[in-house]
């Protein structure tokens, strides 16, 4: 059977597994989803055994101490999956919940209900816990799930995905609800995202690159994350102690993640008091900072900022710095550079944060706080899926609610239009 017709097949299976995932109580799902962490659990000596293939195999191909890192299962890693589950389990559903009700004067009652999706493809690198997170949240809103995992990875996905079917299975699980892209052969994500009809949404998790190849290849919609250029404007009517907490924060709490500050905007009246502190604080962290002309003229050992650096996601301690005459610059600065992930200002200005709040075309903004918070989990969503910097349909992180759509039920007693 060629690759084309494999995953066909595939699809196939996944457009039966979803309708008869449609179908499954709350509790039935939750039933389910401690089942298969129960079996996690019981299988984690399999689970390792074939992590450590994958590391065997990354240690040769030269894979690097921080990718090998990502790749390794330990016991407490597992306990992490296991924990997911039980957290989802726990998480109220949202299919079935009622979005608007509202009566027509003929008599008909309209609802707007969600339901899901259907069948989700999700494509993803490194990780090999992303098998269990991203099943967990598309099973318990009753889509069908086909992953794509990474090569490096190819071990502890299969084995990954296997439990987690055959552990749901034992409380109802109906077949190939959880199935993996087993195949290695890149074109096998070309066929996964060009399936219509087949898949309803594609998720792609990962670098850029593998973003922008999936967006390029697919027919089918795709929510994507591209990249944080995440910055903070410091307002000439800030509390300058908060902000260089908020600051600092941003950029050194865990500098390798979306949601670090990569740009610092600093309003030109408070520069030359706040930027001298930031400096101090910044080189007790490590942190190579990268100035414009006016930053640079306060803080002499920064290195020159280039046009790069104001479109760099350096996932790095390295911190860009702007400064800018008021708030109006600043967010052009923003809306013009940054990826629309998360940004923050720091004022005392309603004037300034109205303006900020209404005009940064972001998925998240910030007044007086650090961009570090956007994630499911510190917004109260529980687990999620990814953060996006789309539009349409979902926004910011992507928790149950985003991988449901919705439909109308028109409830009626013999009404006919005239």
């Amino acid at each position: 059977m060629s690759l084309h017709d494999e995953m066909l097949v595939m699809g196939d299976r996944a457009v039966v597994a979803s309708r008869a995932l449609a179908g499954l109580t709350s509790r039935k799902k939750n039933a389910i989803l401690e089942a298969m962490a129960n079996e996690l659990d019981d299988r984690r000596t399999d689970i390792q055994a074939e992590n450590v293939k994958d590391m065997q195999a990354g240690r040769e191909a030269g894979l690097t101490d921080a990718l090998l890192d990502r790749l390794e299962l330990t016991d407490a890693r597992i306990d992490a999956m296991i924990k997911g589950l039980r957290d989802v389990a726990v998480l109220k559903d949202p299919v079935g919940t009622k979005i608007a009700r509202w009566m027509r004067p003929n008599g008909l009652e309209i609802l707007k209900m969600r339901v899901p999706i259907g069948v989700i493809a999700i494509i993803y690198e490194s990780r090999p816990n992303v098998t269990a997170d991203a099943t967990g949240l598309c099973f318990k809103t009753s889509n069908a799930v086909i992953l794509r995992g990474g090569r490096e990875a190819v071990y502890s996905n299969r084995i990954i995905a296997d439990v987690l079917q055959s552990g749901g299975e034992r409380k109802g699980l109906p077949p190939h609800s959880i199935q993996l892209v087993e195949t290695t052969d890149r074109d096998a994500v070309r066929e996964l995202v060009q399936m219509v009809g087949r898949v309803d949404l594609a998720i792609p998790r990962g670098g850029e690159g593998l973003i922008n190849a999936v967006t390029e290849m697919a027919r089918v919609p795709v929510i994507k994350h591209y990249k944080g250029v995440c910055h903070t404007y410091v307002d000439e009517a800030a509390d300058l102690d908060m902000a260089l907490n908020i600051a600092e924060n941003a950029k050194c709490q865990r500098p390798g993640v979306c949601n670090a500050m990569e740009t610092l905007l600093v309003h030109e009246k408070i520069a030359p008091e706040f930027l001298p502190r930031l400096g101090e604080r910044m080189k007790k962290a490590n942190v190579e900072v990268r100035g414009d002309e006016a930053a640079r003229a306060i803080l002499p050992d920064a290195v020159p900022a280039t046009e790069e650096d104001w479109h760099a996601e350096y996932l790095d301690l390295i911190l860009a710095i702007r400064v800018v005459p008021d708030t109006a610059h600043a967010i052009d600065h923003i809306n013009h550079y940054g990826s629309h992930h998360s940004d923050a200002i720091v004022t005392a200005s309603e004037t300034a944060q109205k303006a900020f709040r209404q005009k940064v075309d972001s998925a998240t903004v910030y007044i007086n706080a650090s961009t570090r918070f956007t994630d499911g989990a510190e917004f109260g969503m529980g687990a999620e899926i990814g953060i996006s910097t789309d539009k349409l349909h979902a926004r910011g992180p992507m928790g149950l609610e985003e991988l449901t759509t919705y439909k109308y039920v028109i409830l009626g007693e013999g009404q006919i239009r005239e």
